[in-house]
């Protein structure tokens, strides 16, 4: 058994339009094809005593024990592999059900397709259920453990912490975008210019000067003293010098913590000499070269939070502490404690582990205890100063038990020092009662606050802090998207892209495009080459101006990732044909149909998939979709045009000369087609295709009728408009056309063109792209015998594992199938081919490039242009 390659997609994808993260391992099963499960003597019994809760997997059977039963009977190790990689996330925390497993084309190899939550930990399962099924097989002993165990350590290192998981679950629960930024708490909500940030509690939002004033506590003082908030009397200490005259000035008890410091980091309390100051000093600087020594005020600790300067919760936070039991000491009841399954390192679980540092040794010897004290039954013991979660506090809610004075006090100190979203730790006998009666006092004021307490108290009912603050990033309906239009098709989906983005621009939007020529940012490329895959998409979607996307979506981007997006608004499919059968495990036009078809699946209930009625597997994916449908066609005359006009259907069609669009019982003559440049007087019939779709997407998302007209007619077919499509360039005595045409059905259609061009000899320089199969190859021949008078056979730079002879023969014999007498010549590389012919064109010839590198083809082009004008200056000069 053998693994060769793994695929991790991150969106809408082949296998699924609803399951966003999966893996995809192929897997060579070798000889172990002829072995399914019931034929390994002893395999069922091991699996059941090694995983017994894989009885919980219906598998295909539908009831528990499903999968157990599909096992028992006979099955193959790849679908095994699939549950057992299924499980043991789930066994380590990570719930994630969905499976398939798919043999391929080839005898033995299979896709093994598993959900994931982790990528990293998604990786790892599939390689340990590899293993674990080895072992099974051989019936070795295994440590399942093991895997378990760093399963869970990768959730922990790898996942969100709680704070900033439930800020992206109440996102996602508003259809929000969330996209991480990093493997810590950095997320992008939204998309464009609807975009917000957040690192944990911390919004892009948040005032910078609002968190430098809170992570400077005497800063913080000062203000709200000033403000006539109670405040600890305090002073701030820069050498022992001044900590003892603080001391001296103050009284006992003290508190001794860091000037700039969070999480209760470096804080000692109840110091009650002057033998105590030095340890306490030295342990604050270690986080701050100045101190805050504060006279010790006596109370409960409790944390209130704010949220766009309004009052949500409060906590009373328990320090970290042991419960005697009479026979453990102070060291192993902490052992035991870290040992629960709510605790983990950090922010990573509901509760943090409780470290023993220099702090907790110092406050033990303080109260009489060492590490190997054993204290009473029942007795508590303390372990840190402070009650932060962060040091393993818990927390208790009190939020409705808040007096409303000490409601309008935090508002109050929110708003003073510019917070909103802040942690206000307050320390008072009770909230119940203002603290202006009681004595208590604002310790701090916290930026970028932990929100565990709140929403996984230990006792009291949990708050969705996290909504307050989504709603203040996102008030209203408002859901942080921007219009995506998303294109695929085999041929036409660059063209119909680039119109599109050209309305929208001059509609007045901010646009991101990503098409096989590179990324562009409001009509400026920002990258180059073959940008139709997720990470340019999330390029686009992540740039801070864009108000309108248009991406182009290619099959093998989406093979290979998945979609960069969850979902888009309008989802466009111009056509299926024939091409890159035979790659990627998709061998039928029923296999690319479907592939194409994750578009139109992954649209919004309330947006549109527009789709080619002229196209019967275009058509025919509508049948099942929830979205809106338009259909576009090139005969008004179209029964499915008509019948989806006549149910108040969206539908553009050519009508004659005119481009029609009805939308329900209202009709609007958009331009005539021979107004179009991309049409080139309506000879380039294939492109009305590509317009009819453009139109659509453009009058779904809002663009007014009169901005696309103008746009329609406004794009030109240049080298910058439309690189390598239909770019026409006129020299003295012929014409030259370059164009990206690479397979059968776009070299026919692009022949309808050629066949009513005027011109003494067409020539046509071709190649064939060397992965796809030899039929279609041949076929590209034979189209190319029809059309052309002459023929040039050149070769790209990327072969794609075929010999330059391989690629020519199998065109050669396309051709000579049709037109047997054809003059032939083979000349590469691509530029000297296109050199050849301009040097030795006909007068009145008209020549076809089928280009690859389309910019290195125009540039050579441009050349030739500029040394045939400077001949044609010459010759009027002699004259």
């Amino acid at each position: 058994m053998r693994l060769r390659e793994y695929k991790v997609l991150s969106g809408p994808n082949y296998w699924s339009a609803r399951r966003h993260h999966l893996v995809v391992m192929k897997l060579d099963l070798e000889e172990l094809e002829y072995r399914p499960t019931h034929t390994i003597n002893g395999f069922y019994e091991r699996l059941t005593s090694l995983l017994p809760s894989l009885y919980e997997h219906k598998c295909s059977e539908g009831y528990q024990g499903g999968f157990f039963q599909r096992v028992k009977d006979g099955t193959w190790l790849g679908h095994v592999i699939e549950h057992i990689a299924i499980e043991i996330q789930i066994m380590a925390g990570m719930y994630c059900p969905f499976g398939k497993t798919r043999s391929t084309a080839e005898t033995g190899v299979y896709n093994v397709v598993y959900e994931y939550r982790d990528r990293e930990a998604g990786l790892y399962a599939g390689e340990a259920a590899i293993r674990i099924a080895v072992a099974l097989i051989d019936g070795r002993e295994y440590d399942i453990d093991h895997d378990i165990a760093t399963l869970s350590d990768l959730r922990d290192r790898n996942m969100p912490g709680p704070s900033t998981e439930a800020i992206i679950q109440e996102a996602k629960s508003r259809n929000i975008p969330c996209t991480r930024l990093d493997n810590d708490s950095l997320v992008l909500l939204g998309h464009g210019k609807n975009q917000r940030m957040i690192s944990s509690s911390m919004t892009s939002l948040t005032g910078c000067i609002g968190v430098d004033i809170a992570c400077n506590k005497d800063q913080t003082k000062q203000m709200l003293n000033n403000a006539r908030i109670p405040m600890p009397e305090g002073r701030v200490a820069d050498n022992e010098e001044t900590l003892f005259r603080a001391a001296d000035e103050l009284g006992y008890p003290l508190v001794i913590k860091p000037l700039k410091g969070n999480h209760g980091r470096g804080t000692s309390i109840n110091l009650t000499c002057r033998e105590e100051l030095p340890g306490a000093y030295h342990r604050a600087r270690k986080f701050s070269g100045k101190v805050i020594v504060e006279k010790l005020v006596k109370g409960s600790d409790f944390r209130m939070l704010v949220v766009d300067y309004k009052f949500v919760a409060a906590c009373t936070r328990i320090p970290a502490s042991v419960t005697g039991n009479g026979r453990s000491t102070i060291g192993e009841l902490i052992d035991k404690k870290n040992s629960e399954p709510d605790r983990g390192c950090g922010h990573e679980r509901e509760l943090t582990k409780i470290t023993v540092d220099e702090s907790t040794r110092f406050l033990l010897n303080k109260n009489g205890y060492s590490l190997n004290s054993i204290p009473n039954k029942n007795e508590t013991v303390f372990l840190k100063a402070t009650a932060n979660l962060s040091t393993g506090g818990t927390g208790i809610d009190i939020t409705d038990s808040v007096h409303p004075y000490n409601v309008a006090l935090a508002e109050r100190v929110a708003r003073i020092i510019g917070l909103d979203i802040c942690g206000i730790d307050l320390m008072a006998d009770s909230l119940a009662i203002p603290v202006r009666d009681n004595g208590g006092v604002v310790l701090e004021v916290n930026a970028e606050p932990g929100l565990r307490m709140h929403l996984l108290p230990v006792r009291g009912r949990p708050r969705n802090v996290a909504k307050p603050i989504i709603d203040m990033l996102y008030p209203g309906d408002k859901n942080g998207r921007i219009p995506i239009t998303a294109i695929t098709g085999t041929n036409g989906k660059t063209t119909t892209s680039r119109l599109l983005n050209h309305i929208a621009a001059h509609s007045g939007h901010y646009t991101g495009l990503t098409t096989s020529d590179g990324i562009y940012i409001n009509g400026e490329l920002i990258d180059e080459g073959d940008c139709t895959g997720p990470e340019s998409a999330g390029i686009v979607l992540r740039e801070p101006g864009v108000d309108f996307a248009v991406l182009e979506c290619a099959r093998g981007g989406i093979l290979r990732a998945g979609l960069g997006f969850s979902a888009c608004d309008v989802g466009v499919v111009t056509n299926v044909n024939e091409d890159h059968i035979g790659l990627n495990d998709i061998h039928n036009l029923d296999q690319l149909t479907q592939l194409k078809s994750v578009i139109p699946k992954s649209i919004r209930p309330d947006g549109y998939a527009v789709l080619n009625a002229d196209d019967d597997r275009v058509y025919a994916m509508g049948e099942d979709l929830t979205c809106g449908i338009a259909l576009f066609s090139l005969s008004g005359n179209n029964s499915r045009i008509s019948h989806h006009n006549r149910t108040g259907g969206l539908t553009a069609c050519l009508v004659g000369e005119d481009i029609i669009l009805q939308d329900g019982n209202r009709a609007v003559t958009m331009t005539r087609m021979t107004g179009i440049p991309i049409t080139f007087g309506g000879k380039a019939r294939f492109n009305v295709q590509n317009i009819l779709a453009a139109v659509l997407a453009a009058y779904i998302q809002d663009i007014p009728v009169d901005d696309i007209i103008s746009g329609l007619q406004t794009f030109s077919p240049t080298t910058r408009s439309i690189p390598g499509r239909m770019n026409l360039f006129q020299f003295r005595n012929f014409r030259l056309l370059v164009d990206y045409a690479h397979n059968p059905s776009a070299l026919n259609a692009l022949g309808d063109y050629l066949g009513s061009v005027q011109a003494t000899k067409q020539c046509g320089i071709i190649t064939a792209v060397g992965d796809r199969r030899d039929v279609d190859i041949i076929n590209l021949g034979r189209c190319a015998g029809n059309i052309f008078d002459e023929i040039i056979i050149k070769h790209d730079n990327d072969l794609r594992g075929r010999t330059r002879d391989e690629i020519s023969a199998l065109i050669l014999q396309g051709i000579r199938q049709t037109s047997p007498l054809k003059p032939v010549k083979i000349i590469s590389p691509e530029t000297d081919a296109v050199t050849y012919a301009i040097q030795n064109a006909e007068p009145g010839s008209f020549i076809t490039v089928l280009c690859a590198e389309v910019q290195e083809v125009i540039s050579l082009v441009y050349r030739m242009l500029e040394k045939d004008s400077m001949e044609e200056e010459m010759v009027g000069q002699k004259q």
